[in-house]
């Protein structure tokens, strides 16, 4: 039996390995450097409050993905904790399981994400409702009309993220929602962010699609298939988080005879002409290992694989390797009694609390990027759903800059002080807390960014070495397209095609992002 090495065991490579196990005559043998499977995908369990590291909705257009997630885990056939509390009415699955009663099952859930800026919330995607027209005031209401329209007459070269945003929004909306909170995530001015993260992210979502969006959602019913992500109203989710599902995934794999070694951390790929011939790793527990492969399917950062190559890799290609650049990701978790703002909108939830999934914080006088309210991504990631709230913030920094330096209680304290500037909560309701660091959470669309069509150039001359997922392919992909381009490798695989540029076309092809009007 031919042998496949995946590297990483996140979406991308746990989809890769499961796929070739469907095929049967491909082992896959996965190895993760981490002590856990989902990459950052992961649930992280404090005292059974549980973390969604970054969120992660279940959203695909894709019905290769959602067949995957099906086979994996049931819809919920029954109300969850919180669905019978408030009455609500889903499109429950016939037959599915209880929530109440089994773990292994997908819940429906409702996208609600607001932008908090001037201590007032605004929905995301912006709408023009009465209440935003009243938040944002008369001067700013007709400033961002005039330069909404001057924007789709006079349309800029799209040379920059900046340009790509205000091509869609105006030069007004984008000062006011989206300016700050873009330079926070990525350390840039967005004019000095290449427009390729807006045509991988946000493709189709413009002010003109939400509020087409807005106003045909009355009229349509059921769950929506064919919308622009960013635009989405419901998403499915694990009841334990995404950590849960990629778990299943990883022992469906064991069960199905592939195996996934975990702490390992690969060092060193053996190239013989136009292949990888051997894979090199490391455990804390047996030292160096060495494995024979046929293929090898590489989620891990670009830069590591190519320190993984050594010194056949030509130096402009190492150069251009080394420039990549990353964000990390801390995430706090703030467990309080309860919030001190409350629900203000149309929606029904349990104790008049917000309805946020995440929270957008545009105000340059805090630091925190985003808030999750765990409550609200399922009842089940929090110990005591009823008489608590487990909040997330995000903080985007660099490794080993101040903030990624900061000591774990130090940060917790920073954390607490910016929610109670903004009014979230005061430092003295905090009952529990953790801190949480990500390296490498998103590849960056800068530093050597516009000349990566050397390394992929480069890569593609190995014959059986396959780029998916996010790190991969150092492309902010969602969750979904790190799947599609681990089947999509595996394909070609199977097909025996040299050719890699299907694999690098995910994510990139228009049809994905648009709204299909059908």
């Amino acid at each position: 039996m031919k042998k496949a090495i995946v590297i990483g065991a996140g979406p991308a490579g746990l989809t890769a390995a499961y796929h070739l196990l469907e095929q049967g005559d491909v082992l896959p043998i996965v190895l993760e450097k981490e002590a856990f499977v989902g990459g950052i995908s992961r649930t992280y369990n404090h005292r059974n409050n549980r973390i969604d590291i970054g969120g992660h909705r279940f959203f695909s257009k894709s019905q290769d993905v959602v067949d995957v997630w099906n086979k994996i885990m049931p819809m919920q056939g029954l109300p969850a904790k919180d669905d019978a509390l408030l009455h609500r009415e889903k499109e429950y699955q016939e037959g599915g399981p209880d929530p109440e009663q089994e773990d292994e099952v997908f819940l429906i859930r409702s996208r609600i994400s607001r932008i908090f800026y001037r201590k007032k919330f605004f929905d995301y995607p912006l709408s023009l409702k009465m209440e935003t027209l009243m938040n944002m005031g008369l001067w700013n209401t007709w400033k961002a009309g005039w330069s909404y329209l001057l924007s789709q007459v006079v349309k800029r070269k799209e040379d920059s993220l900046e340009d790509f945003l205000i091509n869609r929004f105006g030069e007004r909306l984008y000062e006011m929602f989206f300016h700050d909170y873009t330079r926070k995530v990525w350390g840039q001015d967005p004019s000095q962010i290449s427009a390729d993260w807006g045509a991988q992210r946000i493709k189709g979502l413009s002010l003109t699609k939400a509020l087409w969006h807005m106003l045909r959602a009355p009229f349509q019913k059921g769950r929506p298939k064919q919308v622009e992500t960013s635009l989405i109203d419901q998403f499915i989710y694990p009841k334990f988080g995404p950590g849960q599902y990629w778990q299943a995934m990883a022992d469906r794999i064991v069960e199905a005879g592939g195996q996934i070694i975990l702490g390992a951390k690969v060092n060193g790929l053996k190239r013989v002409n136009h292949g990888i011939q051997e894979v090199a790793y490391e455990t804390e527990k047996d030292g160096i290992k060495r494995l024979t492969c046929d293929y090898v399917l590489s989620s891990m950062p670009i830069p590591e694989l190519m320190d993984s190559l050594g010194d056949i890799v030509p130096d402009p290609i190492k150069r251009v390797a080394d420039g990549l650049m990353f964000r990390d990701f801390i995430t706090v978790g703030l467990l309080v009694k309860e919030l001190n703002i409350k629900n203000t909108t149309s929606v029904p939830t349990v104790k008049d609390r917000i309805p946020d999934c995440w929270i957008y914080v545009q105000d340059p006088e805090v630091m925190v990027g985003r808030l999750q309210i765990f409550n609200n991504w399922s009842p089940y990631m929090v110990r005591d759903f009823e008489q608590s709230m487990w909040v997330g913030l995000e903080y985007f920094c660099q490794e080993n800059d101040e903030l990624w330096s900061l000591p774990d209680d130090e940060m917790i304290a920073l954390a607490a002080r910016e929610a109670q500037r903004l009014g979230f909560l005061d430092t003295s309701m905090v009952l529990d807390s953790v801190c949480l660091r990500v390296p490498k959470a998103y590849p960056a669309y800068f530093g050597s960014y516009d000349q990566f069509s050397m390394i992929r150039a480069y890569l593609d001359q190995v014959e059986n070495l396959y780029c998916i997922g996010r790190n991969g392919q150092h492309r902010y992909n969602n969750m979904d397209h790190s799947m599609l381009s681990a089947m999509e490798a595996v394909k070609l695989i199977y097909a025996g095609t040299v050719s890699k540029k299907s694999l690098w076309q995910i994510n990139t092809e228009a049809a994905y992002h648009e709204e299909n009007e059908s």
